[in-house]
């Protein structure tokens, strides 16, 4: 099936043109027909298979041009990057089209973004912390609101955004087409679904944790963290062919701390994104290494939902993710549009853990490959590589009720105080030998 075979408009089929895309994806078929006919919508699928455009296709078919500029679609996105991300789709589809999009999110002043909203948003896309700043203060109304887009909605609970979304749905207007969409279905989704939504079309377009056919997944058994850095710029040294690799951390130390290590070797090709990075450093990094200036791109999962960079040559897991599911989202950066990509994990001994549920997920065992003979492999380890002395603990038990004495004891007896009546006549004759008596005065 190509575009031309969905019910798309001129503009649209122009801008796809544009693009040089001639054919949807599984989601995006599947999706299209389910939203056109006005049903709710719960897409399952997995990073990298299309799913932006599987939800902005359709909903832009269906838009209808407003003098007002109020809000028809709305937009939630887990992070920063994805609104700007999603932002850049909706103004790449809509060439054609007279219509206005505004992207908002947390970090930045607030009074500038609603400046830009009131000025009109036909499209409004934001992150669910910023948008009940804009509902609770009243600066936001949503009356002409017709579609509810929620992507990665399994992300944004992970993230602790659960009662952002109870608020946002509670206070937007009941007439409404909601369209969700998870790469996974967790108990918390079915919930949130049970509860707003009214009888939603599951669209699958892969079983959740089947690893994309176009990406080529290898692992390496390492024994610590300086032993992988070496590996790592081996790999880089050795292989040409990785010109943009993007590098997932557990941590965001651990991502300074890879990245104090690569910097000197790679010092103009190198960027680095976390939650503790400024808006403009995040940005920034993305955008040289979208351009190539950066060959390689340390990130920590936060954002591995908010990077949308074609041709990523190769996804490095320098750790593995704690979630099996944090996995398949990962290699999914590489491989993208049905090009091919190579997916490497470092497996060290702490590894192992997580590595079994992944590959249970995946019915698929990440096979390994034998270490290369030129790695130096480094006996230094890191403070949270150190084996851990653990100390005795010896408990003082405290005595029976019944083996404690009396609170109270005798005094000594040159402490005891005995009320006598003293002779002082008779002391005077001991000490001085006659009694001391005082004459009288005159």
């Amino acid at each position: 099936m190509t575009f031309d075979a969905l019910n798309l408009n001129k503009p649209l089929l122009n801008a796809l043109n544009d693009l040089g895309y001639t054919t949807p994806t599984l989601i995006q078929e599947r999706v299209f027909p389910v939203v056109m006919s006005g049903q709710d919508v719960c897409g399952i699928a997995q990073t990298g298979t299309g799913k932006t455009f599987a939800y902005l296709l359709p909903s832009l078919r269906q838009y209808q041009f407003s003098k007002e500029h109020q809000v028809q679609i709305l937009i939630i996105v887990p992070t920063r990057e994805l609104v700007v991300q999603v932002v850049d789709s909706i103004k790449q589809l809509s060439t054609y089209l007279n219509l206005m999009v505004v992207g908002v999110y947390g970090g930045v002043n607030l009074k500038t973004q609603l400046a830009e909203v009131q000025q009109g948003a036909d499209i409004l896309v934001a992150t669910p912390g910023r948008l009940v700043d804009f509902l609770t203060n009243g600066a936001l109304k949503m009356k002409s609101l017709k579609k509810l887009v929620i992507d990665e909605v399994d992300e944004m609970l992970n993230l602790g955004f659960r009662a952002q979304l109870n608020v946002i749905l509670d206070l937007l207007p009941p007439k409404r087409q909601n369209l969700l969409f998870s790469a996974t279905m967790t108990d918390e989704v079915e919930q949130l679904i049970g509860k707003y939504f009214a009888n939603p079309v599951r669209v699958e377009a892969a079983p959740v944790g089947t690893p994309l056919e176009n990406i080529e997944q290898k692992g390496y058994e390492v024994p610590n963290f300086y032993t992988k850095v070496n590996l790592l710029k081996l790999l880089l040294e050795q292989n040409p062919a990785m010109t943009k690799v993007l590098v997932f951390t557990a941590t965001k130390q651990l991502a300074d701390d890879l990245y104090d290590q690569l910097s000197d070797d790679y010092l103009d090709q190198i960027g680095i994104i976390h939650s503790n990075k400024s808006q403009n450093a995040r940005f920034n990094a993305v955008d040289q290494f979208k351009a190539g200036t950066y060959r390689i791109l340390i990130a920590t999962d936060l954002v591995a939902r908010g990077i949308d960079v074609a041709d990523v040559s190769h996804v490095i897991n320098f750790d593995a993710p704690d979630a099996p599911e944090n996995y398949i989202h990962r290699i999914g950066r590489t491989g993208r549009a049905d090009k091919k990509g190579i997916a490497i994990t470092f497996i060290t001994e702490a590894d192992q853990a997580p590595i079994a549920p992944i590959e249970a997920l995946m019915k698929y065992q990440i096979p390994r490959e034998p270490l290369p003979e030129q790695l130096i492999i480094s006996t230094e380890l890191t403070e949270a590589e150190q084996p851990k002395v653990h100390m005795k603990i010896v408990e003082v038990k405290a005595p029976k009720r019944e083996d404690v004495g009396p609170a109270f004891h005798e005094k000594l007896a040159k402490n005891q105080k005995v009320n006598v009546r003293r002779d002082y006549e008779a002391e005077k004759r001991l000490k001085y030998g006659r009694p001391i008596k005082r004459s009288g005065k005159k």
